[in-house]
């Protein structure tokens, strides 16, 4: 792959000084928020939290938790011109996605350059990525305009859903039928993986391409991850329906829930689920969503509220939705494009050696002797002398 041009900023990796300057144009929920909207259906909430809570580290704290970091900033005569966060989407690092990409208005070679800069920067230099992904709200005309511009091309849709407190209520009063409702551990990896395999198109399961080891939580992951829940009076529970006939995960749901502050007690809390079902158990919609809300009420009796997500290749859930009067709050684009990295040709450890140089020395300076020749006599061929 060629080098791509450098339009006149500087790229370098996000500073600890820097984030003064970046929290003015940087949205709370950057800085802040552990992530709460994920591409996969129900892909482990761990690691996400750790991408995410890591890029905004000092550089010292960064180099311990690489490859999860990457942060940079899009520098021009000592003036911040945008800045940019990315981060491993799978285990194996193969699928990268963009988090955010911010452009000062002010910026002095435009937004595009810009922002065209900090995302080829990014494409060239993360090696491991081979696909990157990202989600964009659809009224961000410019923003996609940006990201199509680089060579990304739309996926899905995903609409955001808002289920409203009274809603909620009405679904904590019927009681679900869901028997084999199972928690969530290391253990059932294998099951989420083939589930989450099941839910998504092929075009789109090949873009994550998530494996086994997407699912398991390491023990680094879950204390990070509990420790950003606590800071942020957050509070996770998840769950699973084993079906014992199939031996298989048909349901899946994470619930990430907002504890009231003792600051503002009488605020309004929005709390947020994922949701995945098996295509052919989509009755277990109605039974989820009983269950989810029965949770939420038990936490927050009043004032609350939650939010959902869906995509257009879910019918079903969709329709569901609209039947409990869900209302919507709004509609992002999965965007993704592949990336191919020309391998370096490295010369041979022997060519640094100029052997060639080193042996012209070692030849003889005069023509050799030369060795005395000995002429074999030829054999003598008998012939019958005629009579």
């Amino acid at each position: 792959m060629q080098s791509f041009p450098v339009l006149g900023n500087t790229i370098r990796p996000l500073q600890h000084r820097d984030l003064e300057f970046i929290q003015r144009f940087a949205s709370p929920n950057d800085l802040e928020q552990i992530a709460v909207s994920d591409l996969s259906g129900c892909r482990s909430r761990q690691k996400i939290s750790l991408h995410q809570l890591a890029s905004w580290l000092p550089a010292p704290v960064q180099t311990l938790l690489k490859p999860y970091v990457r942060a940079y900033v899009s520098e021009c005569n000592g003036v911040i011109q945008g800045f940019i966060r990315v981060s491993p989407f799978n285990n194996n690092s193969s699928t990268w996605q963009i988090d955010r990409v911010v452009v000062l208005p002010e910026a002095q070679n435009g937004q595009h350059n810009v922002g065209t800069q900090l995302i080829r920067y990014c494409l060239e230099t993360c090696w491991e990525a081979r696909t990157w992904v990202l989600q964009v709200d659809i009224n961000q005309k410019d923003t996609i305009a940006l990201y199509r511009q680089n060579g990304f091309q739309p996926l899905a849709q995903f609409t955001d859903w808002e289920i409203s407190s009274e809603s909620l209520k009405e679904l904590a009063q019927h009681s679900p039928d869901l028997p084999n409702l199972m928690p969530v551990s290391n253990a059932d990896a294998s099951l989420l993986y083939q589930l989450d395999t099941a839910a998504m198109p092929p075009q789109i399961r090949q873009v994550y391409d998530l494996n086994v080891d997407d699912f398991r939580a390491k023990a680094i992951d879950k204390m990070i991850n509990h420790g950003s829940l606590l800071i942020n009076h957050l509070h996770d529970v998840s769950g699973y329906v084993y079906e014992p006939q199939r031996k298989a995960a048909i349901g899946y749901f994470y619930l990430l829930l907002q504890r009231p502050t003792a600051n503002q007690p009488d605020e309004k809390l929005i709390h947020h689920c994922q949701l995945t079902v098996h295509p052919a158990y989509t009755w277990l919609y109605p039974e989820l969503t009983s269950q989810i809300a029965r949770i939420v009420t038990t936490q927050s009796p009043e004032n609350a509220s939650l939010q959902v997500s869906s995509a257009d290749y879910q019918p079903e859930r969709e329709d569901y939705l609209e039947r409990i009067q869900a209302e919507r709050q709004g509609h992002s684009l999965l965007m993704a494009r592949s990336v191919w990295h020309k391998i370096r040709e490295a010369k041979p450890v022997l060519d640094g050696l100029q052997l060639s140089r080193m042996l012209s020395g070692l030849q003889p300076t005069q023509k050799p002797v030369p060795g005395r020749i000995e002429n074999l006599p030829q054999q003598h061929q008998h012939q019958d002398e005629p009579l």
